[in-house]
C-alpha cells in the first residue's frame, strides 16, 4: 500500500484538467516545441488513466474556431465527456466548474493553452476559491517564450504550484517494488518518457532471452 503524505500528490485527491488543447491553439504556440508539448501533454492524460485520477477535458470555440480536441489526447479517453466553452477562463465556464466539483477533488493538476490566459486564469481563480493548483508547466504553451514563463512566473507568485508531466507519473508510482501499476507506467515512460523510455526499451532489450535459433 502507498504512503501518501499531504505534501506529495495522491491519486485520490486529485484530478487533471486540460484545457484548449486544439489545433487552432496549437497554431499560436512559440514557448516551445509543438511536439514535445503534445507528448507532455498525453503523458499526463495516461499518467492520470493508470491511477484512476478524474480527468476534465475542455476547448474553447471548437466549432467556430478553434478546432476540437487533439486526436493525440482524445484517443486516450475517447468516451470521456469534452466541454466546450466561450469564456477564456474556463472556471467561469458553469459547466467545466461543475465537472471540477463532481470530482470531489480540491487538489487540480492544470495544463493547457495558451499558459498566460487559459491555464494563468482558472489557476488563480481557484486558488481564490481554496483550491491546490498545480501546473504541469512542460504540457502548456504560451504564445512566445516571454509570455509562457512571465505566465508561469505569476502562477507561482499566487500559490500554484509547478511540476512536470513525468514527475506527475513517477510521484503516483513512488515504488518500484509496487507491481500493481509497473508495467502500465513504464509502457507511458517508454511511449511517452523520451531519453528515459529509449533507456528503458534498451534495457529491457538487453535482457529479454535470445531468440531461439
Amino acid at each position: 500500500m502507498r504512503n501518501y503524505p499531504e505534501y506529495l500528490l495522491d491519486p485520490s485527491r486529485v484530478a487533471v484538467a486540460l484545457i484548449d488543447h486544439q489545433p487552432q491553439m496549437y497554431f499560436g504556440v512559440s514557448s516551445d516545441a509543438r511536439g514535445a508539448i503534445k507528448n507532455n501533454a498525453a503523458m499526463l492524460l495516461e499518467a492520470a488513466k493508470v491511477f484512476s485520477v478524474p480527468c476534465i477535458l475542455t476547448t474553447v470555440t471548437a466549432a467556430t474556431f478553434a478546432g476540437g480536441l487533439i486526436s493525440d489526447l482524445r484517443d486516450i479517453l475517447p468516451a470521456a465527456q469534452v466541454i466546450d466553452r466561450t469564456n477564456l477562463n474556463a472556471w467561469e465556464d458553469a459547466n467545466f466548474k461543475k465537472a471540477v466539483q463532481n470530482t470531489g477533488r480540491r487538489e487540480i493538476i492544470l495544463a493547457g493553452l495558451w499558459t498566460e490566459i487559459c491555464v494563468t486564469l482558472p489557476a488563480l481563480t481557484m486558488m481564490a476559491d481554496g483550491y491546490k493548483v498545480y501546473a504541469a508547466v512542460d504540457a502548456c504553451g504560451g504564445a512566445s517564450r516571454t509570455a509562457h514563463r512571465a505566465a508561469v512566473e505569476r502562477m507561482l507568485q499566487s500559490g500554484v504550484i509547478p511540476l512536470t508531466a513525468q514527475q506527475v507519473l513517477l510521484e503516483l508510482q513512488r515504488d518500484w517494488g509496487d507491481k500493481t501499476t509497473y508495467s502500465q507506467v513504464m509502457g507511458v515512460v517508454k511511449a511517452h518518457g523520451g531519453a528515459y523510455g529509449l533507456g528503458v526499451e534498451y534495457t529491457e532489450t538487453m535482457t529479454l532471452p535470445a531468440p531461439a535459433q
